[in-house]
């Protein structure tokens, strides 16, 4: 078994130290590989700085995994994702773990998650993949979050799965007040929306938490009540639409 840790907060934050520090707690083989600077908001998005000899990869030492080989890659963590699974740091991994992300990632807004764009991205590979949030970008503590994702990489490396993702998110409140973890459905809308002002011609766009109270068995309701919750997810897939009057059987031109 080998395991990719990643995330979008970039090599050198907490919670990447943490997830690594789990992982090499168990007996699978663990390479990280992250953002050599934080890539946030990225989504699925492939980007890099690249030179003649390609994507620029350095070589670092992550004390939370004294015994894993460590990179900081100038590139999305959905790149590096690829990048893993197509045998950049060697053998392909077995399963993906990003994050411990820094703030949560809830509803529809995971769209534009990096930390999960990482795990998307992996599973379209073939490869299983978990994303972990954590419920405060500041958190006060990452004891919580170390129980929850050592209860769920067991569970993980326990099974074969297959190319699934899971969402998870936890609350930062101190171990004796976790109330569980549980499954829970996407909320409408998320840990923030985003809204766009139009003033003539000009457009401004802010980011700021969600109005609406999220429904009682959303994620980002049983987060805020104390769970740690995990969602399945799909990467884009096609669906069941009616589309009448759009396919033919043959080539339409247009006449000009």
């Amino acid at each position: 078994m080998r395991i990719l840790v990643t995330n979008d907060d970039g090599i050198e934050a907490a919670g990447i130290s943490e997830l690594a520090r789990v992982a090499c707690g168990t007996d699978a083989e663990v390479f990280v590989a992250a953002p050599a600077h934080e890539r946030s908001g990225s989504g699925a998005a492939l980007t890099a700085v690249k030179s003649e000899t390609g994507v620029i990869t350095d070589s670092v030492g992550l004390p939370s995994a004294p015994g894993a080989a460590a990179y900081g890659v100038h590139a999305t963590p959905a790149l590096i994702a690829v990048m893993a699974t197509t045998g950049a740091f060697g053998p392909a991994p077995d399963l993906v773990l990003s994050g411990i992300n820094h703030g949560p990632n809830t509803g529809l807004m995971l769209l534009h998650s990096g930390t999960v764009g990482a795990a998307f991205t992996a599973a379209a590979h073939g490869v299983p993949a978990i994303a972990f949030s954590h419920a405060s970008p500041t958190p006060a503590t990452w004891d919580t979050a170390v129980l929850v994702v050592q209860h769920v990489v067991r569970w993980a490396l326990a099974r074969t799965l297959s190319a699934l993702v899971l969402n998870v998110n936890i609350p930062d409140v101190p171990p004796d007040e976790l109330r569980g973890i549980c499954t829970a459905r996407l909320s409408a809308f998320g840990a923030a929306q985003a809204r766009v002002k139009r003033a003539g011609r000009r457009q401004t766009v802010t980011v700021s938490e969600e109005s609406e109270m999220p429904e009682e068995d959303s994620d980002a309701a049983l987060l805020a009540a104390g769970w740690a919750t995990v969602t399945p997810v799909a990467a884009p897939c096609e669906i069941a639409a009616d589309l009448p009057g759009l396919v033919t059987d043959r080539f339409l031109v247009a006449s000009a």
